[in-house]
């Protein structure tokens, strides 16, 4: 039933989903279920949405009230009355079935959707722009949505939501102290990925854990042991293909991983799959973006050879990483050829339990000592050095996009146009016969030829250079737009504990409970820690490599123009090569040479 109900405390809402109440407000309550701590009503002002229930005190009424609004029903003023699972992911769960479960079976659409029917956007859905930092969730990835045969709900333990408890008193609930609280905002990727959870130790321990993962320390600190079979894999031949008799087409790549005998052939859509996947278990990984989609042209060259090249790159990534290229559906992506495997290698994939707060249950840990406040000085250094990062990346990939538009258009036309004005020169010449220089004319034609030449090189010269720069730093403006969201889930941890010793200080707490939370956010820590010195390794060497290349291809371009500055024919001896109007010219590509 509606029912009225006053404010215990002021709330102040950090959401679109919730509604800011101040204390002895009167409020409208749409249901006295409440779903995982949060009650939907509306303020004195009208506004319609979620708060805790906990600072709210239910004034019973008689009678003169309406039917109750239970969540999934459409709630006054045309609301729709949400619910949300354990997780906090903010998202509408879907209408409860007969049996009441309140949320769909793990085993999803996909398991009733035949593999042609499911795809990304490249085959019919809707476009979804490359991820960036803020609004986003944990890895950078867009809040989950049900509404799309690719998403997944909460399959693990710590999400399941709890079943619907009646309200307990509002002021009882609010100043029990024997626990550390939990966080109010069911929308932070803190609460949302479930590390909360795991800190406060409402993960349970699997019976077996068949997959382990494991931190050693190195040089540098904590790092993930490297992977005991280490393999590669191309992406080559990009082809189109068709099917239902040619009314769809899609782009095939072709992968050779080399521990495997034989390639597979794997859409963009298989991709956008295990993408999805790694997002879904590996809540403490920085999980690379895949190229971005594109709303028209998939099927024009210049769209699918950059995908390539952002694949491979994409790969060698995935392939490097000691974790992620040791995951079971990752080498079912690479290995299995048989149609029906693939579907129940998919099915399982999807049915894993060891994600999100449960895949931190896998983590084997250095037992050396680390000082919270030294692990948290040094994610400090490492946010500060990220950010920067970034920052950084985005200034010179905007400078290098700025220099290939110029390479394609203004210095081709610029040089098309100076050739043209010395072909216009050659022509007025050749208009008076008995006056007229073959030679001349026909070095002076030859010049303006030569430099239309020279403005399609520069055209051409992206190509070799500017373009790969921008596909490592496209990687990397996805990779550094995890680490927010990754670094906050540490310093929640950090916070957790603090809170923990301060209550077993005041005797609030039993020291053993604190202890545990200490321990659990020592297995962030260490992940986190080797996360960041992965990270540090492989950017080390793609811009090393990174720099190597473009400076060699530009070394390589201006060795070309001095070849091409230096075929200039013979008849220009006529205009005497020591002149400053032939040096002139010809000095610009001989990078300090005589010409």
């Amino acid at each position: 039933m509606a029912l009225k109900g006053r404010a215990l405390y002021d709330f102040r809402s950090e959401n679109k989903e919730e509604i800011t109440i101040h204390q002895d407000e009167d409020l409208v309550i749409f249901s006295e279920t409440s779903l995982d701590g949060w009650l939907q009503g509306q303020n004195s002002r009208g506004e319609t949405g979620l708060f805790p229930a906990s600072y709210v005190e239910i004034i019973r009424c008689g009678a003169g009230t309406s039917p109750a609004d239970y969540p999934g029903s459409p709630g006054p003023l045309g609301t729709q009355v949400s619910s949300y699972d354990g997780s906090g992911s903010g998202v509408a769960s879907p209408p409860r079935s007969a049996g009441g479960s309140g949320f769909l079976s793990h085993q999803g659409s996909f398991e009733e959707d035949d593999d042609d029917d499911w795809d990304d956007w490249d085959d019919g859905c809707t476009v979804v722009e490359e991820p960036r930092a803020g609004g986003l969730g944990t890895n950078g990835h867009p809040p989950l949505n049900l509404s799309y045969p690719g998403a997944y709900p909460s399959q693990h333990m710590a999400f399941r939501p709890k079943p619907a408890l009646e309200r307990q008193d509002s002021l009882a609930s609010a100043k029990r102290g024997s626990v550390v609280g939990r966080n109010l905002n069911r929308f932070s990727c803190f609460v949302r990925s479930g590390v909360e959870a795991f800190i406060l130790g409402d993960v349970p321990m699997m019976a077996k854990i068949a997959e382990t993962y494991s931190i050693e320390m190195g040089p540098r600190g904590p790092q993930w042991k490297a992977n005991p079979h280490p393999f590669a894999c191309s992406v080559e031949d990009p082809t189109k293909q068709t099917k239902f008799k040619g009314i769809k087409s899609y782009i095939s790549y072709k992968l050779t991983p080399t521990h495997a005998g034989s390639p597979v052939y794997r859409r963009y859509k298989h991709f956008d799959w295990l993408y999805n996947r790694l997002l879904h278990k590996f809540t403490v990984i920085s999980v690379p973006h895949l190229p971005e989609k594109q709303a028209t042209g998939r099927f024009e060259e210049d769209f699918i050879e950059k995908r390539k090249r952002r694949l491979i790159l994409w790969m060698d990534h995935m392939t490097s990483h000691p974790v992620l290229s040791q995951y079971e559906g990752f080498q079912h992506f690479l290995s299995c050829l048989d149609a029906k495997q693939w579907k129940m290698g998919k099915r399982r994939a999807e049915k894993d339990e060891m994600v999100g707060a449960s895949f931190l249950l896998t983590f084997q840990i250095p037992t050396e000592h680390q000082d919270l406040q030294d692990v948290e000085d040094r994610v400090d250094t490492f946010k500060a050095f990220s950010k920067k990062m970034d920052d950084s990346v985005l200034q010179l990939s905007t400078v290098a996009s700025e220099l290939v538009r110029k390479h394609v258009g203004g210095f081709r036309k610029e040089f098309q146009k100076l050739g043209n004005a010395f072909q216009a020169i050659s022509h007025a010449f050749q208009m008076d016969p008995p006056f007229s220089s073959e030679a001349l004319n026909s070095a002076i034609s030859h010049t303006g030829r030569t430099y239309e030449a020279v403005g399609e090189m520069f055209a051409e010269q992206p190509k070799n250079d500017l373009f790969q720069m921008l596909d490592t730093l496209s990687l990397y403006q996805g990779l550094l737009s995890n680490f927010p969201d990754i670094i906050h889930l540490q310093k929640g941890a950090f916070a957790k504990v603090k809170e923990s010793q301060r209550m077993s200080d005041e005797g609030r707490m039993a020291q053993d409970e604190a202890d545990g939370i200490r321990r659990r956010c020592r297995v962030v820590g260490f992940a986190l820690q080797a996360e960041m010195n992965h990270f540090h390794q492989r950017r080390e060497l793609d811009f090393k490599h990174m720099m190597q290349n473009y400076l060699r291809q530009q070394i390589l371009f201006y060795q070309r123009e001095e070849l091409r500055a230096n075929s200039l024919p013979t008849p220009l001896h006529l205009l005497s090569l020591h002149s400053p109007l032939v040096r002139g010219p010809c000095s610009i590509f001989s990078l300090g040479s005589r010409c």
